[in-house]
């Protein structure tokens, strides 16, 4: 479904990804795990179009077709979508609000099939539909961000550190409606801090390290590797 190949980006004359190759297949969970600053954000800001590739060998292939040179607003269109780090909400606008804009790319308005779907997943917000977003709490933002989200129907979605800043308990609810998103059907590029988690729920991983994709597998194959489990499962 999304196939990255030696795909380079740079801040400047800083280079952030080093000839990043990755494959998700339709679906799947791949994790991909790494320090802060090692490039996991700037990957799946470059897939959703936000950032271009600094090379022309980079290719960003999605659904056998080449997205690098596409805006972002089209390749939500295609059927994928980004929850961003941070959240990102609309605070000022209602929950109800939110979730319209979150179906702004496609062609017509959404029906009820759409809401009842969001609601299925994140009962919560039907419980505040008429609440501005901005007074949520933290965990309550993060399920907004990724019904907002599913609302265009996406074929692919990338999550962007979906727990961070979340209590441990609202952590495991928010992971359990990750796998069940998926088991409905949507395939998912999770990028997560939690890397013990994160490889639990998928199905395979990659490891980046400043830039460069060191090792990838089998997540469970990698939660058992040595090197992994000491830098990135706190063993």
């Amino acid at each position: 479904m999304l196939k990255l190949e030696k795909l380079e980006v740079s801040y400047g004359s800083i280079k952030a990804l080093h000839s990043i190759a990755l494959e998700v297949k339709k679906g799947e969970i791949v994790a991909l795990i790494g320090a802060n600053g090692a490039g996991k954000s700037t990957t799946l800001r470059t897939i959703s179009g936000l950032l271009k590739p600094s090379n022309k060998e980079g290719k960003i292939r999605f659904k056998d077709k080449e997205i690098q040179s596409v805006s972002p607003h089209k390749i939500v269109e295609m059927g994928l979508s980004h929850v961003p780090e941070g959240r990102r909400v609309f605070p000022d606008m209602s929950v109800y609000e939110n979730l319209l804009m979150g179906a702004h790319s496609r062609k017509g308005k959404p029906d009820q099939t759409d809401f009842d779907r969001v609601y299925h997943h994140f009962p919560r917000l039907k419980e505040r539909i008429k609440q501005m977003a901005g007074t949520l709490s933290g965990g309550e933002q993060q399920m907004l961000a990724m019904g907002r989200a599913l609302m265009a129907r996406p074929d692919l979605l990338l999550l962007d550190e979906p727990s961070m800043g979340l209590a441990p308990m609202l952590v495991e609810e928010i992971f359990h409606i990750i796998e069940d998103i998926n088991v409905a059907g949507t395939t998912i590029l999770l990028v997560e801090q939690n890397a013990h988690l994160a490889l639990e729920i998928s199905n395979r991983a990659y490891v980046l390290e400043t830039g460069e994709i060191v090792l990838d597998g089998q997540a469970q194959d990698l939660a058992q590797n040595e090197n992994i489990r000491k830098s990135y499962l706190g063993e």
